[in-house]
């Protein structure tokens, strides 16, 4: 039977006001956990000190898709792999953010960031770095590498 491709997480967004004078907000994302179903559907505050909030966005589901394996890959690879989470602020009331979209491919995190859209990261790790192994592991194969010699190594009457 396959590993399961779908994976519903929450996110945590660390809201601060009033960071410095020149930002009335100021937003980062904390984490990115599994969602279970506990949460419920909407978005909660978990503390609130009058200068930080740290809410709860949960609902959102990761979706591993064959022809994203590279960008997992990279991911992966990269030594410290990590969820992406793309996000927007509220233009009616710039004190609240929240969650688009979370992913763990890397091109599409760069894709993204192509678009302008905000996206960081926060640390993969556990059962989610193995799930995502287990996934690439499975459908990533590398393109073969076609190799060409330089000019310089072939012989005088092969060189055009």
């Amino acid at each position: 039977m396959d590993a399961p491709t779908r994976l519903n997480v929450a996110v945590l967004i660390e809201e601060q006001c009033q960071p410095n004078e020149w930002e009335a907000w100021r937003f980062r994302i904390d984490d990115v956990v599994p969602d279970e179903g506990l949460f419920g559907g909407e978005a909660r505050l978990l503390r609130d000190d009058g200068r930080n909030r740290l809410r709860l966005h949960p609902g959102l589901e990761v979706a591993l898709h064959r022809d994203e394996a590279e960008g997992y890959y990279l991911n992966l690879s990269s030594g410290a792999p990590v969820w992406f989470v793309m996000w927007r602020v509220d233009e009616a009331d710039p004190s609240r953010a929240w969650p688009e979209l979370v992913t763990l491919s890397y091109n599409e995190a760069g894709r993204l960031l192509d678009a302008q859209e905000r996206v960081d990261n926060v640390p993969l790790r556990g059962e989610a770095v193995e799930w995502l192994q287990a996934y690439t592991d499975a459908h990533y194969k590398p393109e073969p590498k076609k190799r060409s010699r330089p000019p310089s190594f072939r012989a005088p009457e092969d060189r055009q």
